[in-house]
């Protein structure tokens, strides 16, 4: 007989949003049921309500678990080579994590919900601070580095970069040799 090994309330919270992160990045806020991250992280419905109590701060917790990851990916870069560089280098392998990047997009445009707003908005300025902290950029470096990583972000979620990118119309190649390939 195998013995199941029980999850701490930590895991079982890492989990679950985790299967947010999945289930949201498909369908957005309004489109993904509380019932569709359950049954991705392999628990009942009133299990997830029991942690979490609302969609909305299920939805929270999936927008702070990417942040976390991309957070994350940016201090390993770091301590390899604190510059900005390294820390776009890192962000193009967060590309190939197409999840999280459209949970990114649906939590900027769900933001319209002040009890979203405010968390989405407090995880972003999370990691703009924290670029500037790790890397020394000043005010406008990090402005350039978030609007190139934004604009990433949306060729990223088209399927323009990242691991199976579409085939490439003339703007696409137009606008990626616009790109310091160093």
């Amino acid at each position: 007989m195998t013995q199941r090994t029980r999850l701490t309330a930590e895991e079982r919270h890492e989990q679950l949003a985790a299967a947010a992160v999945t289930a949201f990045s498909l369908g957005g806020y309004a489109g993904t049921t509380t019932d569709q991250v359950a049954r991705l992280a392999g628990v009942s419905q009133p299990y997830v309500i029991r942690i979490f109590r609302t969609k909305q701060e299920l939805f929270i917790a999936a927008v702070n678990h990417a942040g976390d990851r991309i957070e994350a990916t940016f201090r390993e870069a770091a301590e390899r080579e604190p510059t900005l560089a390294s820390l776009g280098r890192a962000y193009d392998d967060l590309l190939a994590q197409r999840e999280v990047i459209t949970l990114l997009l649906h939590g900027f445009t769900a933001s319209a919900d002040p009890a979203i707003g405010e968390p989405v908005r407090a995880c972003f300025g999370r990691l703009y601070g924290l670029v500037k902290e790790l890397t020394g950029a000043s005010s406008e470096e990090a402005r350039d580095f978030f609007a190139i990583g934004m604009l990433l972000t949306c060729l990223g979620a088209m399927g323009v970069v990242g691991p199976q990118p579409v085939p490439h119309k003339p703007w696409m190649e137009d606008l990626l040799g616009t790109f310091d390939k160093h």
